[in-house]
């Protein structure tokens, strides 16, 4: 089955969550089906769901002799554990031949490479693709189509797909997030459930307050997105030159989505048949009564603000009866003595011949803290390419009044999380000027390796990135990067399988208020638009900073140049007490995430860790002569197992 407008293929695809399902949903005006095996996929929470090998294999009989295609997604991150489980199941799915396989961790890419399989590749929303240089990039890895990110709206899609002749698949119906795609590490910090391993327990959809400024704002679920819902915009979809139209819905049940694809196919061939004269309500009435949340564009026509946000509560009521249908405000834990411990003997396992001493890098946010890190003799200073507010994005002569005063420092200049188009024409024009006394870049995406690698600038990979196996830390070694940063949902045990695996030079953020959450959506504008409703000092930072608040904790928010928000800890992370440890698993450096601090708190810490790596004080006496900032310390992912 095939659907063409003006000699363009459109394909309408479909999810199924079990084999039951899928047999119903193959048979409805659907082209494509997309559903998970077994093991390795982003929906391993509901019992009974995703498919068999046995039942992969009939499924693909099935749609193959109705003319339509099956998408197997493999789309989670892959400890060392999951490479050799991944290495059986590639094999058994190159055997039966789905039309494509869906990922997100670049190991996959590179096990397909490694084992000569020649099933073709899609990359899932989760890798958030998001500009040209990343699309470059993957394709010529090997992947032949592309979701896009949540966040990108028509215009961008269609240029995107324009310039790159990249076939590119959008989600058009179902649930989304608010986080920038593998962007979120809320889930795995507060619970050990990570969100890119397919474990997400929703905090999203928590009922939180917004407090700033000594005012409490009326905004109870200020993170709970509304469903996408584009029936009535087919033809703009069509238009953009989108290859896919994805309906999200691998845990909905039967009935709801045969309705949702027959609806969609319904309409999508009523457009291709009368374009001029086609009805875009048709069914609009009855998806709307059928509704799992209330409706949004999303990011397609622009940013939405808070328009994509239901107001009232959590879902409609007739499907959710609150936020709690995942999880509840749950406290981030506290850093113990007996953690630590279990940390130091199970880190102590992997020790690793004697290696150079670690360094110690700083992330700041401005010239105050930059001046600091240099007046200390920190062995690498970053400039963010995310600034927060108040203070402003580094200058050119920043940077070279920085690079006049570094000595032995090493400066290196940070990149946006998310780049666009004019990001990487900013970016290439500051770079390709005069020499900027600048020792690297530290890149936060695949797009920025694509576009810079060959401009003799030394690059380490970032948190965001997402490191969390051997595999896809040599991918990215041999695209071009010097250094990674460690995924941060590591627990301890992958943690430890991961750093005696991977001889690589690796980096560790061990210090300070990263963020959990990095979002398009202002949470800002709640305080902008709308009258308090009470007045409330905030716990543990400034009133002029922005919290979510639950009954478990206050949560910054920081907004960016870009107007991008960041979520960060309640908690400060401290892996001080297990900084010997490490350096004996062969971690290369150490880094602490300072933008938030003032430069007298910043000196503290820095010095602290500083005695610590040269082995000049005892860690538990650091320890107790630091005093958290915020509301007290953790671990993060490391609490658990």
């Amino acid at each position: 089955m095939a659907r063409y407008f003006n000699g363009r293929e459109i394909e309408l695809l479909a999810p199924a969550g079990t084999f039951e399902i899928f047999k119903d949903v193959v048979q409805s005006a659907c082209d494509a089906v997309y559903f998970g095996g077994p093991v390795l996929n982003m929906r391993m929470m509901r019992k009974g769901y995703n498919l068999s090998h046995e039942e992969i294999a009939q499924a693909l009989v099935i749609a193959h002799s109705l003319d339509k295609k099956v998408y197997v997604t493999v789309n989670n991150l892959f400890s060392e554990e999951d490479v050799e489980e991944a290495r059986e199941y590639l094999r058994f799915l190159d055997e039966v031949q789905p039309d494509a396989l869906i990922v997100q961790d670049m190991a996959v890419l590179e096990l397909i490479r490694e084992m000569g399989l020649t099933v073709p590749v899609h990359a899932s929303v989760m890798m958030n693709v998001h500009n040209l240089e990343m699309i470059y990039a993957l394709r010529e890895l090997g992947v032949s189509r592309v979701v896009t990110s949540r966040e990108m709206d028509l215009q961008t899609a269609k240029l995107l797909g324009q310039r790159s002749g990249m076939e590119l698949e959008y989600f058009i119906h179902g649930d989304m997030c608010s986080v920038h795609g593998a962007n979120c590490y809320f889930s795995s910090q507060v619970f050990g459930m990570s969100s890119n391993r397919g474990k997400c327990m929703k905090p999203c959809r928590w009922d939180y307050r917004i407090k700033k400024d000594g005012y409490v704002f009326p905004a109870e679920y200020p993170l709970a997105v509304k469903d996408m819902f584009m029936y009535e915009h087919l033809p703009e979809l069509i238009e953009s030159g989108i290859t896919s139209f994805k309906i999200e819905g691998r845990m909905r049940d039967k009935e709801f989505m045969v309705m949702l694809a027959n609806s969609y196919g319904e309409a999508i061939d009523r457009y291709i048949d009368d374009p001029v004269g086609f009805d875009r309500t048709v069914d609009s009435k009855e998806l709307y009564k059928n509704r799992k949340r209330d409706f949004s564009t999303a990011y397609a026509f622009g940013k939405p603000g808070l328009s994509n946000i239901n107001r009232r509560y959590e879902g409609t009521g007739k499907f959710y009866s609150t936020g709690k249908v995942f999880s509840t405000p749950t406290a981030e834990r506290e850093l113990s003595e007996d953690r630590v411990m279990q940390l130091r003997e199970r880190f102590a396992e992997g020790k690793k011949a004697k290696s150079a001493k670690p360094e110690l890098a700083v992330r700041v946010n401005n010239m105050e803290q930059a001046k600091l890190v240099l007046e200390l003799g920190v062995d690498h200073l970053y400039l963010p390419g995310d600034v927060f507010e108040p203070d402003l994005p580094f200058t050119k002569q920043d940077i070279k009044e920085l690079g006049a005063l570094k000595g032995r420092t090493k400066l290196y200049l940070g990149m946006p999380r998310m780049m666009t188009e004019l990001h990487f024409d900013q970016f290439s024009q500051l770079l390709s000027g005069e020499c900027l006394p600048v020792d690297g870049l530290l890149v936060t995406n695949l797009g920025a390796i694509h576009r810079f690698r060959d401009m003799g600038y030394p690059m380490i990979g970032d948190s965001n990135l997402n490191v969390y196996n051997h595999l896809s830390a040599g991918l990215y070694t041999g695209l071009g990067l010097q250094k990674l940063t460690v995924s941060p949902e590591m627990t301890m045990e992958h943690f430890a399988s991961f750093t005696s695996r991977c001889d690589l030079p690796l980096e560790v953020v061990v210090h300070g208020t990263p963020a959990l959450m990095y979002m398009e959506h202002d949470l800002f504008e709640n305080t902008e638009v709308m009258e308090p409703i009470g007045e409330e000092d905030n716990l543990h930072v400034s009133n002029k900073v922005l919290v979510l608040k639950t009954d478990k904790g206050e949560n910054p928010v920081y907004r960016d140049q870009y107007g991008r928000c960041h979520l960060l800890f309640s908690k400060e992370l401290c892996f001080l007490p297990m900084l010997g440890e490490m350096s004996d698993l062969g971690i290369a450096s150490f880094r602490i995430e300072g933008a938030t601090y003032s430069t007298t708190e910043l000196r503290t810490i820095i010095t602290a860790y500083q005695a610590a790596i040269n082995g000049t004080s005892d860690t538990e006496d650091l320890l107790g002569g630091l005093q958290p900032v915020y509301a007290g310390y953790t671990l993060g992912s490391l609490q658990f197992n």
